[in-house]
């Protein structure tokens, strides 16, 4: 029994409601047997099961009698289920002979207490009642099986007929009951099988469709359907579903409990159930009325037409009449023979054959099939759907929801989650709003979770192309639900509750910040296809697609940035070539030997793990012999040491000994490894077969030596945000492709709601006057449309489009009368390009995008020829700019003058007069040219900057990377760092060849040596990302201001200082004291830290004051911070200018002191301080009193470290021989004394500043006091320990 019941119920779970098509209802309907011809004769059923049929027993008025084998029946009747064949035999025979009605019913409902058999007969019944569509899989292309699958629909029929009674209800109810009250460790295997059962067989039975030939029911009349739903709920069994839906215990039924309930509100519609029992509201009768006043004037319009057909007195006689410039077949003009009345409606088509419309381009009929069931049966249903919301909703859809994200459930039964949705949250909206009530599915995952399976659906529909309609039709569940979130949230934002008008506004940013959010309907609307959507799919799209735009809109208003997510798909083809396999000259071979055997030699015979693991050198899967897969392995080794990897060969080597050991062709089990060297090498010069290479080759000579590509689309998603702009985002709807579904549904515009058309009209509206693109709509297809609906009785009630289309008409010939070619244009369907040329003018040869050429004068024209002709043979490079300035109108740009000489005939095109870049027109070298470069290479081989030299004398101007590139491939050098320019560390003084006075005016700026690496490091990484560009050298140079190579040296060195000291001059003087300030503690505090941490990195520069961040935007601010080795922002993912992690500490406070000499120096100048004097004077007795001093203030504050302090009379000697002092201080205590001593001597400069500064210069505490001085000593001192 279990194991039946797997089987069973297994094919009845894959069941899915929307699976069947309306072509198979609309089949069911057209080919339905009649009443009397519905059941077969009984005299056809097979023998045996005959006999078995009649062993079950007999009914005697309403009593039934069981036979004593009855329960063995009923199993063998199970059993012939099992094996019957494809044409369903068995089960049509028992729906013949009506075993259900007559017999299994009778059962259940009067021999219950039998447990075995109600199981028994349960088990059969579901068998019994499993849709047509499951039993055959699809429905059938044959006729023969078409014929035995509505004979099954049939029966299915008549077994719902028969369940409509309270008495089958109510056992099944009360077995139901009795089940459910069990704990559930009361609860057996067989409990639970029955449970499920007994809820497979109410879906099953609620699924069967409508008989169209017993059911000719008006609205508010009872059907079948009606009946069955009136049982259910008379038995209670309806509450006993919200138990299931609402109990924690019984969660499992989850799934099965939703089916049911969709299967019971399948007909119905969440606003009559609103409205039921209630008092018809004042705009339904408004609306009633309007359709009532659109029927009566079509009736009138009809009949005033009639009555001016017929005239007042009969005629014998009809009249023929010559139609006057209208041709027949022949070359005469057509001869009408009726009334004129009736010319109106006169066409050539009139008697011909009407075409047929292929298959596969008819239009998808609509399935929707509601209906108003009887009052009672409504009352009941609404009632259900208020305590479902109350007590069970959120709770079930829970559940669900984690069932379909966890994959547990059967497939497509996301479906019933999506109709749950969108009905009862619009049962809620419309029955006193309550936004607790549908909390689980009010939240944003909800649209997520709807976004993704509208784009699974759409991808499903133009895959499967023979279940495109199922799919359309799960599309356009899914376009409901996703329609009623929209309402619903709608709905929030106008409560009167500030708490759920907020979580309205979450949603909506959150909806509307996502890309896919607003992308959904743009693509919905542009890939609508109506072979396989129907009207009501459109409808609802564009209904949802008005309210969508309706509130962006409204959410826009009340926002001036609204910042949004934006994705950019960049797609790329990469080419692959198949390449000939380059030949291996003995020299290669060697040389790859030797490298290969070096870095063996080097690893030694250990190999990684990872290296062992990956050799795999045989495929027990592959089909390919053995043998070839053994030349295959020594092909890949011989590959791998080709390609220079030593381990790799090594390792697959030794793999390929362990598969194939006989022979020792990959060589012996004890082998060492200088014998597995030898093997490797005679593997490397082996001229081994290459099957697959030579299979190619063939392909390519029969090919005609063709090469073959591969191309392979890669997509980068770039995400990035911007500001959102509504009238931007409504241009996207400005489309042909979007415009056209409008069309069609505006088509039936008399069939449409008053809601439907309004959103139509509001569309086109926004397109037409808001974009001002109402040449959009001069479309033939769309004035036949206006034209129905102006001439159409009805018109009044349609204002709304009857003003937009007077108003597009009114467009179109005001544009006429100035373009004769309009009504041409009306054939085509238009996009914005060709709108804006049939508005503005057509654009001429030569020129793009239907802008209009500038309008040059006569005499302009002439000027422009003679300049030309003039300067076309000069030789310049770029005749464009040198024209330019000779024109007499400045105001014409580069493009507009190009346009000109064009248009003119000057020139042939415009790529004649393009830019021509420097270095990239010139690829392959002469050999004068290579004999060149070898010969500048030899002279400046030994120069500090030896590609610089090369750059600067070739004749040939070309790139860095190009001349670097043609270097390595001639050997000339074999690394790139040979072409670095050289480093020189030179200690100031005069063993780098320096005068005093040189010594001391650098004093005040940077280090000598530490800068000069840093500033050629710089350099270095500069020649190396230019040689990956491939830029030009002297155009990237201009650009970023790198000066050349070669010209650094003591000279510029003291003009970059001068030029920073003339910089903050000149930047105090504009008021940027504040900013100067704040930048030296900036670069103090990033040395502290460095000098605490240890370690580098790049810090960014925050201005965290308006005054600051204004600083930063000015340009000569910029220069100054370029000066002082700041790094501006790499790309548009930096913001900040970054203090770069390869200055060092020293590097910083030398230039944070730059900045405060500076300041020291303007105020010692404007107090006439004598530091400025001692500075002008330089005499050697100076100088030396300064050092002097110096130390004995160190001396002072470190009374106890004189050891590390050299003595007075040394620093004289080392100030007469002006070589630095050489100190044996450790790192860590230098960079300590450099702090206490710059604290020490803020608290001097303090007090120099408050006494006036009126020292003479050869004091001591003068000389002490002076704070530029001071800073030239500390910067030496500390100079001095950082070479030690």
């Amino acid at each position: 029994m279990s194991a039946e019941l797997k089987k069973t119920s297994g094919v009845q779970l894959e069941f899915r409601i929307y699976n069947l098509s309306s072509a198979v209802e609309n089949q069911i309907e057209a080919s339905c047997p009649q009443p009397g011809q519905r059941y077969m004769d009984l005299y056809m059923m097979n023998c045996e099961l005959l006999a078995t049929c009649s062993a079950l027993g007999y009914l005697e008025g309403d009593t039934y009698h069981r036979e004593p084998d009855c329960l063995e029946s009923v199993k063998d009747l199970i059993r012939y289920l099992r094996h019957e064949d494809e044409a369903r035999d068995v089960r049509q025979q028992l729906g013949a002979g009506q075993i259900l009605q007559n017999d299994l019913l009778p059962i259940i409902t009067q021999h219950s207490q039998d447990k075995p058999l109600f199981d028994a007969c349960i088990r059969l019944m579901v068998n019994l009642t499993q849709p047509a569509l499951l039993c055959f899989g699809k429905v059938p292309d044959d006729p023969a099986f078409r014929h035995h699958f509505l004979q099954v629909v049939s029966y299915l029929q008549a077994y719902k007929e028969a369940f409509a009674s309270e008495k089958v209800f109510g056992v099944l109810s009360e077995t139901l009951y009795n089940l459910l009250q069990l704990d559930w460790e009361q609860r057996q295997e067989e409990d639970n099988l029955l449970i499920e059962r007994i809820l497979l067989l109410v879906r099953n039975v609620l699924h069967v469709p409508a008989d169209p030939y017993e059911e000719k029911n008006v609205d508010d009349d009872a059907s079948i359907h009606d009946k069955l739903l009136w049982a259910m709920h008379m038995s209670g069994l309806d509450d006993l579903f919200k138990f299931l839906a609402s109990a924690q215990s019984e969660q499992q039924w989850s799934m099965h409990v939703l089916e049911i309930i969709s299967l019971m509100f399948r007909d119905q519609s969440p606003e009559l159930l609103v409205s039921a029992g209630q008092a018809r509201s004042t705009q339904e009768k408004q609306k009633d009325t309007q359709e009532l006043e659109a029927l009566r004037q079509k009736e009138l319009a009809a009949k005033r037409s009639r009555n001016l057909q017929r005239g007042t007195r009969h005629s014998r006689f009809g009249g023929s009449y010559v139609v006057q410039g209208l041709k027949s077949i022949g070359d005469k003009d057509v001869i009408y023979h009726r009334g004129l009345h009736n010319f109106k409606n006169y066409t050539h088509d009139a008697g011909k054959a009407v075409r047929r419309v292929p298959k596969r381009k008819q239009r998808a009929p609509d399935a929707e099939s509601q209906r108003r069931s009887a009052l009672n049966v409504r009352l009941f249903l609404r009632e259900f759907c208020i305590d479902f919301l109350e007590n069970c909703y959120n709770r079930l859809m829970y559940l669900v929801k984690e069932g379909l994200i966890r994959e547990q459930t059967q497939q497509h039964d996301e479906t019933y989650y999506l109709w749950a949705l969108s009905f009862f949250m619009a049962f809620n909206r419309g029955h006193n709003f309550q936004p607790d009530l549908v909390s689980e599915t009010m939240s944003i995952r909800a649209f997520h979770f709807i976004e993704r399976n509208i784009t699974n659906y759409y991808e499903m529909m133009l895959t499967d192309r023979k279940e495109a309609t199922s799919w359309s039709r799960r599309m356009h569940l899914a376009l409901k639900a996703y329609q009623e979130l929209l309402l619903t949230v709608n709905e929030m934002d106008r409560s009167r509750d500030e708490n759920i008008r907020q979580g309205a506004n979450v949603i909506k940013s959150n909806i509307f910040y996502l890309m896919e959010y607003r992308e959904i309907f743009l693509t919905l609307l542009r890939k609508f296809d109506e072979t396989k959507q129907p009207r009501s799919f459109l409808r609802d799209l564009v209904e949802s697609t008005h309210l969508f735009l309706r509130m962006l809109e409204r959410f826009c208003k009340g926002r001036n940035n609204l910042v949004v997510q934006k994705k950019k798909v960049r797609r790329r083809r990469s080419h692959g070539q198949k390449k000939p396999r380059v030949e291996q000259t003995p020299e290669l071979l060697e040389e790859t030997w030797q490298v290969v055997s070096k870095e063996l030699g080097e690893a030694g015979s250990q190999l990684s793990e990872s290296l062992t693991e990956g050799a795999v050198p045989f495929d027990a899967a592959s089909e390919t012999p053995m043998e070839e897969q053994r030349t295959e392995a020594m092909v890949r080794v011989q590959d791998a040491l080709l390609s220079r990897l030593g381990p790799e060969a090594l390792g697959l080597l030794r793999a390929a000994r362990e598969v194939w050991p006989e022979g020792d062709v990959f060589g012996s089990a004890d082998v060492e490894l200088e014998e597995e060297l030898q093997l490797l090498k005679q593997i490397l010069f082996a001229n081994l077969p290459r099957p697959a290479l030579a299979d190619a080759e063939m392909e390519d000579e029969e090919g005609g030596g063709a090469e073959v590509e591969e191309e392979e689309e890669i997509e980068s998603v770039r995400v990035s945000e911007a500001q959102f702009n509504f009238l931007d985002y409504i241009k996207r709807f400005a489309n042909p492709n979007i415009v056209r579904p409008y069309l069609l549904l505006l088509k039936t515009y008399s069939q449409n709601t008053v809601h439907t058309n309004h959103c139509i009209t509001r569309m086109l509206h926004r397109l037409a006057v808001d974009l001002k693109m109402e040449a959009l709509l001069f479309q033939l297809s769309v004035f036949c449309v206006f034209n129905k609906i102006l001439g159409d009785p009805a018109a009044a009630a349609y204002k709304e489009l009857v003003t937009f289309a007077k108003f597009v008409l009114s467009r179109f010939f005001t544009l006429a009368a100035r373009n004769n070619k309009a009504y041409v244009e009306l054939l085509f369907w238009k996009n914005v390009g060709a709108v804006q040329e049939m508005t503005e003018g057509y654009s001429k040869p030569g020129e793009k995008g239907g802008v209009k050429r500038a309008n040059w004068t006569p005499e302009e024209e002439e000027e422009l020829r003679q300049v030309y002709e003039e300067h076309r043979d000069s030789g310049v490079p770029d005749v464009v700019e040198t024209i330019l300035p000779l024109l007499s109108n400045t105001t014409w740009t580069r493009r507009q003058v190009v346009a000109q000489m064009v248009h003119m005939g000057l020139v042939d095109s415009v790529k004649d007069l393009k830019k021509d870049r420097k270095g990239t027109r010139i690829v392959l070298w002469t050999e004068q040219q290579e004999l060149e470069l070898e010969t500048l290479f030899d002279e400046h081989r030994d120069s500090d900057d030896v590609l610089g030299n090369i750059l600067k004398r070739l004749t040939a101007k070309r790139s860095r990377a190009r001349v670097v590139d043609k270097m390595l491939s001639m050997g000339l050098v074999s690394d790139r760092k040979e072409l670095y320019k050289k480093r020189r560390r030179n200690a100031p003084g005069k063993s780098a060849g320096m005068s005093e006075e040189e010594f001391f005016s650098d004093l005040p700026g940077e280090p000598r040596d530490e800068p000069l690496d840093s500033g050629e490091e710089s350099d270095e990484e500069e020649e190396e990302a230019e040689e990956k560009s491939g830029g030009s050298e002297d155009e990237g140079e201009q650009e970023r201001g790198v000066p050349k190579k070669g010209s650094r040296s003591r000279e510029t060195a003291v003009e970059r200082n001068a030029n920073a000291m003339a910089i903050v001059h000149a930047l105090r003087e504009e008021g940027m004291a504040g900013p100067l300030l704040w930048l030296q503690n900036c670069l103090n505090r990033t040395a502290d830290d460095r000098d605490e941490d240890g370690v580098s990195q790049a810090v960014p520069l925050v201005p965290l004051t308006e005054e600051n961040e204004d600083a930063m935007e000015v340009m000569s601010f910029q220069r100054l911070l370029r000066k002082l080795g700041v790094r501006a922002p790499a790309d548009e993912q930096e913001s900040f200018w970054r203090i770069p992690a390869k200055l060092s500490p020293s590097q910083l406070r030398a230039a944070a002191s730059s900045l405060t000499l500076e300041e020291g120096a303007e105020e010692s100048g404007a107090q006439g301080s004598p530091a400025l004097e001692l500075e002008e004077e330089n005499t050697p007795d100076q100088r030396a009193q300064a050092l002097r001093a110096l130390l004995l203030a160190r001396k002072r504050k470190h009374p106890g470290n004189t050891e590390h302090h050299s003595s007075v009379d040394d620093v004289e000697s080392s100030s007469d021989r002006e070589t630095p002092r050489a100190g044996d201080e450790s790192k860590a205590r230098a960079k300590r004394s450099r702090v206490l001593d710059s604290d020490e001597e803020r608290e001097d400069e303090s007090s120099m500043k408050a006494t006036g500064g009126d020292r003479g210069p050869d004091s001591d505490e003068g000389v002490q006091s002076a704070p530029a001085k001071r800073r030239r000593q500390r910067a030496l001192v500390d100079e001095d320990e950082e070479e030690d």
